[in-house]
């Protein structure tokens, strides 16, 4: 089927060249140009867990270990041995390691990017609470010393989610772990082209000459990361109608992220293929903030979450239930942890009578709730309106603010109070596979200002995690892993609203894409 020039599509087009993104590149079909789910403007992927962030890192920056699709660590940077005792890991770097300034990746590097990632990652901070030593031998070798056995802990730096540990050159890495970098050098498969950058709008990646894959084929993060591509152009798009229309008419290749309703168009292209990358998908969640009232009073959280009705948040955001599941399990359903205990009320329909009597027993005064309202995702636009209703409806006071993303996305790291600045309430997504344990979990992390956004100060989380490290069996870890689920809906840790699919569209052109639950763009090809 030849390519429909719609006029929308013309339009996109405008848009495209009107903003200088059609480059000689794109001419030559090496360019794949694609619409991701947000615009790009935080580029430190250690302060943030926002998605397109990780998406960026995994551009321009390598992992030590990484996960492949068996949920396996293979060895990525570098390869290792374990001793006996299970409390020395040693390290081996690769040869042929070089960032793209042309300097080579040491041991320092990558030991300065640990210790920066394990100020920040959940895991991290636990792998760290029992370090010995973290320590170069040589310029290729490196070794972490444990006091005591860490048995995930290859799983944990390996994770392809919530913080993976990035390689940055150790002058980078090495600055606070509070405050954004200004350097972005890394040693992966794609340069950043800072010149071309503009945030928000548009970021290029160009093809680093240098890298050198490993041998193995491709599997999700893991294996030979080999570019066919000159360049990728990210574009943002935040009409859906408009990047459907581009991509049915050839302007851009890829969407990470389509509007369900908007399936039976793409339907009707035979350039076009509509899939979902991974089986298990995304869960929607609610986190509030512990450091401000209201929800610094556990039986008011409580009172909100017991308002919410997952099947009200997925019909609205999903519609089609054919990719969706109402799902209670804070693990998510279909994995080893999955238990759905205490999620009752919002896996059948939410109770707002309850709510009620829980607010008035809370002596709620009428303190307003200010609930962060992102526009301009698609996967994210429906939660806030659907639990703003519902809390409403059970009595709260609630100050719905409408932003874009990544001004949420900034603005959710301030501690500030609601009424200067800070916020009472906001909607994310995760991957499933970066919230299936408790190691990985971000919002389980219960080290007050050291925590995830919301600050919870848990002290029987992370009594309950070091339990979990310490069973030596599956049984044992899914015992305590029931014990975790409980306490985190009793305590109202964060609202699991649900699992959904969310498929993608690609051009015809592009073949041999990674069915990885982070989008990637090693391995694909662009026909001409």
């Amino acid at each position: 089927m030849k390519a429909r020039h719609t006029v929308a599509g013309l339009l996109a087009g405008a848009l495209l060249a009107g903003t200088g993104l059609v480059t000689p590149a794109d001419a030559a079909g090496k360019t794949i140009t694609a619409v991701m789910h947000s615009g790009l403007r935080v580029l430190d992927p250690i302060i943030t867990t926002a998605h397109i962030s990780r998406n960026h890192a995994y551009m321009i920056y390598d992992v030590l270990v990484a996960v492949d699709e068996n949920f396996t660590p293979r060895p990525q940077m570098a390869d290792w041995t374990v001793s006996d005792d299970g409390l020395v890991y040693t390290f081996t770097l690769r040869d042929g390691l070089k960032f793209h300034d042309g300097a080579p990746v040491t041991s320092a590097d990558a030991i300065a990017s640990l210790t920066r990632w394990g100020k920040r990652d959940s895991g991290g901070q636990l792998i760290f609470d029992i370090t010995a030593s973290l320590e170069a031998k040589d310029d290729k070798t490196f070794v972490w010393t444990l006091k005591s056995p860490f048995p995930a802990l290859l799983d944990t730096v390996g994770k392809q989610s919530a913080l993976p540990p990035f390689i940055m050159p150790e002058r980078v890495a090495s600055g606070p772990a509070d405050a954004a970098i200004t350097e972005y050098v890394g040693s992966g498969p794609f340069v950043f082209v800072e010149e071309e950058y503009q945030p928000g709008v548009s970021v290029t990646y160009r093809k680093f000459e240098d890298y050198v894959p490993r041998d193995e084929p491709a599997s999700w993060m893991a294996g030979g990361k080999v570019v066919n591509v000159d360049e990728v152009k990210w574009v943002t798009m935040p009409d859906a109608q408009t990047a459907i229309n581009a991509i049915m008419s050839g302007e851009i290749d890829y969407i990470e992220q389509v509007q369900i309703d908007l399936l039976p168009i793409l339907a009707s292209s035979e350039d076009v293929t509509v899939e979902t990358r991974d089986d298990l998908g995304y869960q929607t969640i609610g986190r509030m903030n512990f450091k401000h009232p209201p929800f610094d009073n556990k039986k008011i959280r409580q009172a909100a979450q017991m308002a919410l009705s997952q099947a009200d948040v997925l019909g609205t955001l999903i519609g089609n239930p054919d990719y969706y599941t109402v799902c209670g399990a804070i693990f998510g359903c279909g994995t080893p942890l999955a238990d759905e205990s205490g999620a009752e009320t919002l896996t059948s329909g939410g109770d707002i009578e309850g709510a009620k009597k829980l607010l008035e027993e809370a002596g709620y005064d009428g303190t307003p709730i200010v609930l962060m309202q992102p526009t301009d995702v698609v996967s994210l636009t429906a939660q806030p309106v659907v639990a703003a209703q519902a809390m409403r409806n059970a009595g709260f006071n609630v100050d719905m603010q409408p932003m874009d993303w990544q001004t949420l996305v900034t603005r959710r790291a301030s501690q500030a109070k609601p009424s200067e600045g800070g916020w009472n309430i906001f909607f994310t997504n995760w991957l499933v596979p970066e919230i299936n344990s408790p190691l990985i979990s971000p919002m389980l992390n219960g080290r007050g200002d050291n925590a995830w956004f919301g600050w919870p100060t848990d002290e029987t989380m992370e009594a309950l995690k070091a339990e979990f490290i310490a069973a030596d069996t599956p049984e044992k870890q899914k015992e305590v892993a029931v014990k975790i689920q409980k306490h985190t809906l009793d305590n109202v840790l964060y609202i699991p609203l649900g699992q959904y699919a969310s498929p993608q569209a690609r051009s015809n052109k592009l073949t041999d894409m990674l069915p990885s639950p982070v989008p990637v763009f090693w391995n694909v090809k662009k026909a001409d």
